[in-house]
């Protein structure tokens, strides 16, 4: 793991600030790193962070129903239920600004929100690669590790990254590894990118309050 991680982990949380840090995770489906956010919220190895809402793109999947046993506020967002991208996109960025949310983070989120320049610089998205390998339009669950083991690759992982206009673009904020095993399937090396997924995505939240906070913004 990177040093990011370690720095992260190692936050002085008497110097947090009063408020917390409210963040929206944006999910299309199980929502397992959703799950393991709020129970690192919980059993409080994540402090002064709120889960301010849930977005989801779909409304039957596991990951709503995580959000709505741990009394998170949902919004299901459609992009079915929109005219065309344009709409869609201002349908999410009016969830987050009504949420007053400082971080909207990404984590199994399939669809493309087209995103006002207020929100550059304010969202990240956890992608099970190493990117830039295996990423862009097409690039996301089964079919990137089914990719990594198509092309034989010794390594894999995960990144956190800036999102920007264009698909798994943004800067690279941290990123994880781990070994392709000769007999791995899909499923196998899904499950140990995941332990990688549990790690970074805290890590990275905290990484980023804690340099706004220096900053003075928040």
């Amino acid at each position: 793991m990177n040093k990011p991680i370690a720095q992260a982990n190692e936050t002085n949380t008497s110097r947090l600030p009063a408020r917390n840090f409210r963040i929206a995770v944006l999910i299309s489906g199980a929502g397992s790193n959703l799950q393991n956010l709020i129970d690192r919220i919980a059993d409080r190895r994540l402090r002064k962070i709120e889960i301010g809402v849930v977005i989801s793109s779909r409304s039957n999947v596991r990951g709503v129903e995580r959000a709505k046993e741990a009394g998170l506020p949902v919004e299901i967002i459609r992009v079915k239920d929109h005219a065309d991208t344009t709409a869609f996109s201002a349908a999410v960025t009016s969830a987050l600004e009504r949420h007053r949310i400082d971080l909207a983070v990404m984590a199994g989120w399939l669809c493309y929100w087209q995103m006002p320049a207020q929100w550059l610089g304010r969202t990240i998205n956890l992608h099970p690669s190493l990117l830039p390998d295996f990423g862009g339009k097409g690039f996301y669950g089964r079919r990137v590790h089914e990719a990594v083991l198509a092309a034989k690759c010794e390594r894999s992982g995960a990144t956190i990254h800036w999102v920007d206009n264009e698909y798994d673009h943004g800067e690279i904020l941290m990123q994880g590894h781990c070994r392709v095993h000769a007999d791995d399937t899909p499923e196998t090396l899904a499950q140990r990118v995941g332990l990688l997924e549990f790690k970074l995505l805290p890590a990275a939240i905290e990484m980023i309050r804690d340099q706004w906070r220096r900053e003075g913004k928040l």
